[in-house]
């Protein structure tokens, strides 16, 4: 085995040193130090690797075992090497593109989401290689660096590889999370995702509130109405035909939550909120995971500096996103959205609507359960097996089946080019900080991933 996977947390260290923010342009440079260190470890690993170039930040193709025969086990194993952005930088208590190691936690951005996960799945593969470098496995890795945007250049990688994946016999995902350290989660479900912007425009510059107040409509104030008026007070999302087609879920789904080690109390306690907010007859648990929403994601307009500006902004802008579940159709919602948006703004200001990126929810049941398709894959009814089999070796206890409140995109679009499912055990906590200042990944789970994954990768080779 090559010496730099004998010592994940220093691997990790590395990577996570590259601040490969997808959506900022000026880390370019830092994206292509990023795409550069997979590329050169997958090779290590024996890997033919293609960097698959798209309009903006390029797709890692890795394939091994090509020359083997047909009936063998072929997966697929997906990542991604772009992080989201790290501001606000003075909430981090040290620097988010350094690797600090306190407790049983290395901080960085981009630790557990997802280049922990990725340096977990090539450690655990270089011990199975160590111990049969003939290893009977097809593999491909897609390692992306678009997924904190939208994957909006994935679909014609896919296209192109359409064969390849086709031949593969199921996708090992670990972008998703898990509910403790202690806990494993097989996930079932990523929401959809449809994301677009708003910009309320009213006089053509910025203007003086005292010279120019009451003559006119504030942009701020007529956002604020529109931005109001899409919720209502028993926390659901107040668009027409929002709720259309969504699926009921099963009576074991909700049995399956009622087994988290978390109840509400820690719940609330970890998020610091006064009172939940979800609609009546849903937990919390349950309104993440089986109910779309809407959510303000930014906002912003007229003066942000300190101290004070008396100015009627000449226009104020919203970020808005919806998480869908099975059977929403993005396109529809976007539409639905769209109209009740144009419905609400009043009259003295100008709406401009940006549609930026749109995914359909993606739904996998487990073998064994009331609602598994009568047609399901044996092969993907064995790999959830033997992901059942491995995790509860690795971390003491049965994974969870609990359907997820995130997103991948391309999950999805794989199903539907390829016809490939996906088995997505997760490796981050919520204790992580996925998304926010002070992100970290936990050792100990990352240690624990490497050992489930090695059996998963034995597993696999020995035909179990």
């Amino acid at each position: 085995m090559d010496s730099s996977f004998s010592d994940p947390v220093a691997l990790l260290s590395e990577f996570v040193s590259y601040g490969s923010v997808s959506t900022q342009p000026e880390c370019g440079p830092a994206m292509v130090l990023a795409r550069e260190f997979v590329e050169r470890h997958l090779e290590k690993l024996g890997f033919s690797v293609e960097s698959v170039a798209t309009p903006l930040h390029p797709v890692i193709v890795a394939q091994t075992g090509a020359d083997l025969p047909a009936e063998t086990p072929h997966i697929v194993i997906y990542g991604h090497y772009d992080v989201q952005p790290a501001e606000p930088l003075e909430l981090w208590e040290t620097p988010p593109f350094q690797a600090h190691i306190r407790g049983e936690r290395l901080y960085a951005r981009g630790a557990a989401d997802n280049k922990g996960e990725v340096v977990t799945h090539m450690c655990a593969l270089a011990r199975v290689l160590e111990r049969k470098p003939d290893l009977p496995l097809r593999i491909t890795w897609l390692i992306e660096g678009e997924e904190e945007i939208g994957s909006p250049n994935f679909a014609h990688v896919l296209e192109k590889f359409k064969d390849t994946l086709a031949s593969a016999d199921f996708m090992l995902v670990s972008d998703t999370s898990i509910p403790t350290a202690d806990q494993v989660a097989i996930t079932t479900q990523l929401r959809g995702l449809v994301d677009f912007e708003i910009e309320v425009v009213g006089p053509k510059l910025d203007l003086h509130s005292g010279e120019h107040g009451g003559a006119l409509l504030n942009p701020i104030q007529a956002l604020s109405e529109i931005l109001a008026s899409l919720h209502t007070s028993d926390a659901k999302v107040n668009v027409p035909g929002f709720y259309d087609g969504v699926l009921s879920f099963p009576g074991w789904e909700r049995d399956e939550l009622k087994k988290l080690p978390e109840d509400e109390d820690a719940y609330q306690a970890f998020l610091g909120i006064p009172a939940f907010y979800t609609p009546e007859g849903m937990t919390p648990f349950e309104s993440i995971r089986f109910l779309p929403t809407l959510e303000i994601n930014g906002i912003g307009g007229g003066y942000q500096g300190p101290g004070s500006k008396t100015v009627i902004p000449s226009k104020a802008f919203a970020k808005i996103t919806c998480r869908l579940v099975p059977d929403q159709d993005p396109a529809d919602i976007m539409s639905k959205v769209r109209a009740a948006i144009e419905s609400r703004t009043p009259n003295g200001v100008t709406l401009h609507f940006k549609e930026k990126a749109d995914a359909p929810a993606y739904l996998i049941v487990p073998p064994g359960r009331e609602n598994t398709p009568k047609d399901q894959s044996p092969v993907l009814a064995a790999a959830f097996k033997l992901a059942e089999y491995a995790f509860e070796k690795a971390f003491g206890s049965r994974p969870l089946y609990i359907r997820g409140g995130g997103s991948i995109p391309i999950i999805g679009q794989i199903r539907d080019i390829a016809g490939l499912d996906a088995v997505m055990v997760g490796l981050a906590t919520p204790e992580d900080r996925i998304h926010s200042p002070n992100e970290s990944f936990h050792l100990g789970v990352m240690n624990k991933g490497i050992a489930a994954l090695e059996e998963i990768f034995d597993g696999l080779a020995q035909g179990n």
